[in-house]
């Protein structure tokens, strides 16, 4: 059988996070590093997740990658594209949400997309349009130093407006609680205005279901992994689908890399615990900017630790640190 659901990750964690909520709702699911060959098939998925590394890629780059990730996607049978990016939207004013979105939504004949990072579970939320991470506006949450994406601007509709070229609306939590024909109704009337992209407010957990049971015949899709756990039920329901909610994971053998090269708060919050369990090594910046060979300094010490614990290589800094450089 044919995929039904194709997604497009602007980076590999964000893929990893998609795929496992895809396989939580009962999806089989098969994750790829990179856009596919013609030659790759994967008829024993009902999704694919295309993991690409388009987040802070020139923005040429990252058009081109998604348009060939979508083009793979279709001709496999993909019938929706769900573009995924980081629940705290990371991008700049040029991009790359906003120019690969209108890309996708161009290349699609979608007349309008809907954006919605909101994951609920992780501390995402969407309120009038404002990006919350945990209590505090997305400007004003540790995102506002991150050292390749500060986010300076919590209100999304600001910020897809200046990376694209299309009208931005808003779905409130007033229309979204109404329930999934309300929402429908809401996005028809935004097209009839003209727009282009609809962000949606999201709180919880149902309003994620609510908003994918709405979004049943939309073409594309763009938002966080959250967006994710409403779909399943749609293909679900129309016999696309025919597993169920409980899967079995695929246990392989073998060691255990851990790689951590994000600076963000909880990254590196995580790492000070694994630290503290594990062997740990970190890449020597200075090395690499001299052009020493650094991969397989680690890979040797990689192998030279204890087989039965996993291991760590990781790049993460401090924010002191990261100005340093």
């Amino acid at each position: 059988m044919p995929i039904v659901l194709g997604a497009i990750a602007d980076d590999f964690t964000g893929a990893t996070d998609l795929a496992n909520t895809l396989v939580s709702e009962g999806m089989r699911v098969v994750q790829i590093i990179g856009v596919p060959g013609p030659e790759e098939t994967y008829d024993d998925a009902d999704a694919v997740v295309v993991a690409l590394k388009s987040r802070t890629a020139p923005v040429e780059e990252a058009i081109a990658d998604s348009l060939a990730a979508l083009n793979w996607l279709q001709s496999e049978g993909a019938e929706q594209i769900l573009f995924k990016y980081c629940s705290t939207f990371d991008s700049t004013p040029q991009g790359n949400i906003g120019p690969v979105t209108d890309a996708l939504r161009k290349a699609m004949g979608c007349e309008l997309a809907l954006i919605c990072p909101a994951f609920p579970k992780n501390g995402r939320t969407v309120y009038n349009g404002v990006l919350f991470v945990g209590e505090l506006p997305l400007a004003e949450s540790p995102m506002k130093d991150h050292p390749l994406t500060p986010m300076r601007d919590s209100n999304l509709m600001r910020l897809m407006d200046a990376q694209s070229s299309g009208q931005v609306g808003l779905i409130p939590a007033s229309i979204v609680q109404q329930g999934v024909e309300a929402i429908r109704a809401k996005i028809a009337a935004l097209i009839t205005e003209g727009i282009s992209y609809a962000v949606i407010d999201a709180l919880d957990e149902s309003d994620l279901r609510t908003i994918g049971k709405a979004a049943e015949d939309h073409s594309l899709i763009t938002g966080g992994s959250g967006i994710a756990l409403g779909l399943p039920d749609n293909f679900r329901a129309r016999g696309k689908i025919t597993s169920g909610r409980h899967t079995t994971f695929a246990a392989t053998e073998g060691r255990t890399l851990i790689l951590a090269g994000s600076c963000s708060t909880a990254t590196r919050a995580q790492l000070a615990q694994a630290k503290a369990k594990w062997p740990h090594a970190k890449v020597d910046i200075d090395k690499v900017a001299a052009g020493d060979d650094v991969v397989i300094e680690l890979t040797d010490w990689a192998k030279a630790q204890p087989a039965d614990s996993p291991v760590i290589i990781y790049g993460s800094a401090d924010p002191v640190e990261v100005d340093a450089i």
